[in-house]
C-alpha cells in the first residue's frame, strides 16, 4: 500500500487575522503585561517605604529611554485592556454582537487606547 503525503490544512500565516482576533490574543498579552508591571510599580512602593537609595536607583532607571519606553508600553497596555474590558462588558449585556458593530467596537477600543495613551503622555 503506497502512502500518500497528507495534505496541508491552511494556517495562521495563510488568513489575515481578523481584527477581533488580534483584539483577543492582545487582552490577554495586556493581561499578563500589567500583572508583570506590577511587580515593577510593588518595587517602586518598596522603596519608597524602605529605601532612599534604592529609590533613587529605580528612579534611574525608569527616567532611561528605556524605563521611558517601557513605562510608555505599560500605560498602552493598561489603556487597550481598559478599553477591551469596557467592551467586553458591553458585549456581557448581550448586545453588539452583529459583525458590524464587532468591527466598530473593535476600532474604538484602538481608537480609544490611542487617545488615552497620547493624552496620559502629554499631561503627566
Amino acid at each position: 500500500m503506497a502512502t500518500r503525503p497528507r495534505p496541508l490544512s491552511p494556517h495562521l500565516t495563510i488568513y489575515r487575522w481578523p481584527i477581533t482576533m488580534i483584539l483577543s490574543i492582545m487582552h490577554r498579552a495586556t493581561g499578563v503585561v500589567l500583572s508583570i508591571g506590577m511587580l515593577v510599580f510593588i518595587a517602586w512602593i518598596a522603596t519608597v517605604a524602605f529605601n532612599e537609595s534604592g529609590y533613587d536607583f529605580l528612579l534611574l532607571i525608569l527616567k532611561s529611554w528605556l524605563g521611558q519606553v517601557t513605562l510608555f508600553l505599560w500605560s498602552f497596555a493598561f489603556f487597550l485592556h481598559f478599553c477591551n474590558g469596557i467592551r467586553h462588558l458591553y458585549w456581557d449585556t448581550g448586545r453588539g454582537f452583529n459583525k458590524d458593530k464587532v468591527e466598530l467596537s473593535a476600532r474604538l477600543v484602538l481608537l480609544g487606547t490611542t487617545l488615552l495613551t497620547s493624552i496620559f503622555w502629554l499631561i503627566k
